[in-house]
């Protein structure tokens, strides 16, 4: 074992971590970091259909790293609480942290 995570510690890690990887949903967690936002208002560079942009969120809603609120018709969108920060605790520690050993 690396560190003081064991093995399904790295694969929940990895599987939140996998949920930002797309750069797509990197930017639409940046834009929430800002504060709530109605899905109308969530544009993203390529822009990108509706029906991909609904998938992507679903991405990162099953990832419950986002929450959606109803509106009437809209859906406004926010970070969940604590989500910045697990993602943070997700990347490994600094190298110079970590019990390895080298070869060279």
């Amino acid at each position: 074992m690396i560190g003081s995570r064991f093995p399904e510690q790295y694969a929940a890690d990895a599987a939140l971590l996998a949920a930002v990887a797309d750069p797509i949903r990197l930017q639409l967690v940046a834009q929430l970091a800002n504060g709530t936002s109605c899905v109308c208002n969530l544009v993203t560079d390529p822009e990108i259909p509706g029906n991909l942009l609904s998938y992507h969120l679903k991405k990162l809603r099953d990832a419950g790293l986002i929450e959606g609120a109803r509106r009437g018709r809209w859906i406004d969108y926010s970070l969940t609480d604590g989500a910045l920060e697990r993602l943070c605790a997700a990347l490994p520690a600094p190298l110079d942290a970590l019990p390895l050993t080298s070869t060279r």
